[in-house]
């Protein structure tokens, strides 16, 4: 206790206002830190994940000593590890909910998000993610950050332009956890930075640039694309939150450039990079959550630019049916291992939905079924065709289709058979066979 007072101390007169003139020399001496109280304070750094130690420095009103290094330190590692500090202090509740009743503070710690320095913001991030993840406290964070527009800026800033993996990954942890918490605010920036009707190019905006979610998030997927996968199903979800409600749609859809690079970077994912057929099965486990965003925010994609001439001139509907009845087929063999284990696990003969196993699986297969209808009911007899020649369209496929959508989208199922009976009428009549329900409507 006597070594951290001591520490706290030496933070205080780093921070005191001097008597002497302030000069050049001051201010580089203040971006520097000495090497003596940079170890001892990332000591302190170390200790404040223990609990005991994080309740003392909050008894000690540490927190306030740090709110002076924040609003007076030019320091950049100063204000890393104070910051740093914070954030372990905020990972138990009870010191959480006391730092972010302080209004102050929480005015100064969102002010650090305006920084240059990647580490700061770094940390910050870690802190404001600690915080909007407390049930009790979530909310106030959520209102201080929609009461300072700026910051909308400063994270699309950051999502635009970072090169740094780990920072581009917790900004897009905050801004998931926001739009998750709030679609208030997750509204008001799709919004954001809207000066005329989408679509409709901006005039004279030379003068700075005009921020977009969209296009910000795009840039952020496409630097954590190959280097950081868990990243990339942030920035995918946060694509998939933005397209329940209409205005996210249309801030994707309505932009051309916006639209085409979304489906571009997307259609992309889906055809040449996750679960692909040299893949093993066992693969889908580590890749559901981001294949089921991925296929929502496309298949909403799919539905509102189905008549617009992007998606008419790429033949898109077969690589797409090919890759989601990769997928229902992967589901099937993952499904079979979760019902091996579970057999042998418990002595039990009841059989349960393989997919209760998993809830993050069921998900993924809801949205493949859903997504795969609606590209099934815009078939035409010359992709039938096409598809049955390279392939996509086999026997085989066509069977672990129909497995999956029936008996919930039989009408889509149905006449896609029709379609088929004027293409190959022995694999339509197969296929009828082999699915009693459909040899019934025939």
């Amino acid at each position: 206790k006597h070594w951290l007072f001591g520490v706290l101390s030496g933070l205080i007169q780093i921070v005191r206002p001097q008597n002497t003139k302030s000069g050049s020399d001051d201010e580089e001496q203040q971006m520097e830190l000495d090497e003596e109280m940079e170890n001892e304070i990332c000591r302190v750094w170390d200790m404040s994940m223990d609990e005991d130690v994080a309740l003392f420095l909050q008894e000690f009103k540490a927190p306030d000593i740090f709110m002076g290094v924040l609003a007076r330190s030019k320091c950049p590692r100063l204000r890393e590890i104070c910051v740093g500090i914070l954030g372990n202090m905020a990972c138990f509740q009870e010191i959480c909910v006391s730092i972010s009743s302080d209004k102050n503070l929480g005015q100064v710690l969102l002010h650090c998000l305006y920084d240059s320095d990647p580490p700061t913001l770094l940390e910050t991030s870690r802190l404001l993610l600690t915080c909007l993840s407390q049930t009790e406290v979530a909310s106030v964070w959520v209102e201080r950050i929609r009461e300072q527009p700026a910051i909308y800026d400063s994270i699309c800033f950051i999502m635009s332009s970072s090169t740094n993996v780990d920072l581009l990954v917790k900004v897009g942890e905050v801004v998931d956890k926001l739009f998750d918490l709030d679609e208030k605010l997750m509204l008001e920036w799709i919004r954001n930075g809207v000066a005329q009707p989408l679509g409709q190019p901006q005039e004279d905006s030379e003068e700075q640039p005009v921020f977009r979610i969209v296009p910000c998030v795009l840039e952020a997927a496409k630097q954590l694309r190959s280097e950081n996968p868990e990243g990339l199903d942030v920035y995918m979800h946060i694509l998939q939150l933005l397209t329940t409600v209409d205005d996210g749609i249309q801030a994707i859809v309505q932009c051309p450039d916006t639209g085409k690079d979304t489906w571009t970077l997307l259609f992309d994912l889906v055809c040449h990079e996750f679960c692909q057929s040299d893949d093993p099965p066992i693969i889908l486990q580590e890749q559901k959550t981001v294949l089921a965003s991925i296929f929502s925010v496309l298949s909403a994609i799919y539905a509102s630019q189905a008549d617009q001439e992007h998606l008419k001139t790429e033949k898109v509907d077969l690589p797409l049916i090919d890759s989601l009845i990769r997928v229902l087929q992967n589901m099937e063999d993952c499904q079979k291992k979760l019902e091996n284990s579970a057999e042998s696990n418990q002595e039990e003969n009841k059989k349960s939905d393989p997919t209760q196993d998993d809830f993050h699986l069921k998900i993924l297969k809801d949205i493949s079924c859903e997504f795969l209808s609606n590209i099934f009911q815009a078939l035409t007899k010359e992709t039938v065709a096409q598809g049955l020649k390279e392939g996509q369209l086999s026997k085989q496929k066509c069977s672990s289709a129909f497995q999956n959508l029936l008996p919930f989208y039989s009408p889509v199922v149905e006449d896609f058979i029709k379609i088929l009976h004027e293409v190959d009428n022995v694999l339509a009549d197969d296929l009828q066979e082999s699915f009693p329900t459909l040899k019934d409507q025939a």
